[in-house]
């Protein structure tokens, strides 16, 4: 446990705002966590062997174009964030932008010369487990990353000039939150990768990022919705949306072309790795996502402690639930609990339950910068 130098990993949470425009936000950020963010950069092997590597081709000029002109078309905040955040991270611009578009770049470099198929897709697995039932309603989640991502994350608590606030665990140097978050509206949600076969990706679409980021700000899980159907993303993902005041849990899977489809959670648990459960689409068969999903589904699933024992599985040791090495590490759990309304992470195995932070979710307005949950 001591191995992974604890210390320095403790999850720091910055608040910041309002700020006066999305690149001030952006560059405060960039220059807290300035170190943080350098060093996943030093670290990230898949930026260092083919990201950047691709973008110095004259082939890539196009793709990188389509997707810089277009999402910064859609989301001009959003970019903005991302050009304050190389500022005051003092990090280049294209780092930053190819590490936040990584899924929609890596699908169109050449396979050939690459060294080892491991690198490959194995940078942001992750396994979920979902209930809405008359005794329990929740959301746990396993945050899995490649091992260079271990200690290069922090949790971002962003407030609007509207006042509202999100909390996002953050990847440095990425856009809060390509992981899980939540909003002072009440609204959660966890992500998860899918690999959608080649043929089903779209060049130049909306990031995945930029959308995540977009959620953030949503209002409850029907304009999350909206905001997801309403963008043509590039490869594909899937989102938990869980809202508190209704009691509500819809897993929502995309793909390019604006398909999409919503599985409403309930008294039923529902595992997700990273394969699609139900929009149908050609898909890579991901042989870990298919070995925890059985593996998931012959494990008994009746309490809180036994979601924890499924994410904290690692029976299989070719495909474990729960991650340590070598390439896959899981970097925390994320427990969403509807009834105690709170978010819970978990550092370490989550059988063993060793909450780190616990976070309140009823919706609440921010008055003179004090909390005060309206009823």
């Amino acid at each position: 446990m001591g191995s992974f130098g604890m210390e320095s990993e403790k999850l720091e949470m910055f608040e910041v705002g309002p700020c006066k425009d999305s690149y001030e936000m952006g560059f405060l950020i960039g220059q807290r966590f300035s170190q943080r963010i350098k060093n996943r950069v030093d670290a990230d092997t898949i930026l260092q062997n083919q990201l950047r590597p691709f973008a110095h081709t004259p082939q890539s000029e196009s793709l990188l174009k389509a997707l810089f002109d277009n999402n910064q078309t859609k989301f001009p905040m959003y970019w903005d964030e991302l050009l304050g955040t190389a500022a005051g991270s003092g990090v280049p611009l294209l780092d930053i932008l190819l590490i936040n578009f990584k899924k929609e770049i890596l699908a169109f470099v050449p396979k050939e010369g690459v060294k080892s198929n491991l690198e490959d897709d194995s940078s942001n697995e992750c396994s979920s487990v979902l209930v809405v039932g008359e005794s329990m309603a929740i959301v746990a989640h396993n945050e899995d990353a490649n091992v260079n991502l271990v200690g290069h994350t922090y949790l971002i608590k962003g407030v609007l000039p509207n006042g509202l606030f999100f909390v996002g665990y953050t990847y440095a140097g990425e856009l809060p939150s390509s992981a899980f978050a939540f909003n002072s509206n009440g609204l959660a949600f966890t992500l998860n990768s899918v690999p959608p076969a080649e043929d089903e990706i779209v060049a130049g679409g909306i990031g995945r990022n930029f959308i995540s980021r977009g959620i953030l700000e949503a209002t409850g899980i029907e304009d999350a919705i909206n905001r997801i159907r309403s963008s043509e993303i590039s490869v594909g993902h899937s989102y938990n949306l869980i809202e508190i005041s209704t009691r509500r849990i819809v897993n929502v899977e995309t793909a390019s072309r604006k398909r999409i489809s919503i599985h409403e959670v309930g008294e039923t648990a529902f595992f997700h790795a990273n394969m699609y459960r139900h929009l149908h689409i050609n898909q890579a068969q991901d042989e870990s996502s298919i070995s925890r999903l059985k593996r998931a589904n012959v494990m008994r699933k009746t309490t809180k402690d036994d979601f924890l024992s499924i994410l904290g599985d690692a029976d299989d040791n070719k495909n474990p639930i729960y991650m340590t090495g070598p390439s896959l590490h899981t970097l925390c759990t994320a427990v969403i609990d509807l009834d105690e309304k709170t978010l819970s992470i978990i550092e370490g195995n989550p059988k063993n339950g060793d909450v780190s932070i616990v976070f309140p979710l009823s919706p609440k307005k921010l008055i003179n910068g004090q909390h005060h949950n309206h009823l």
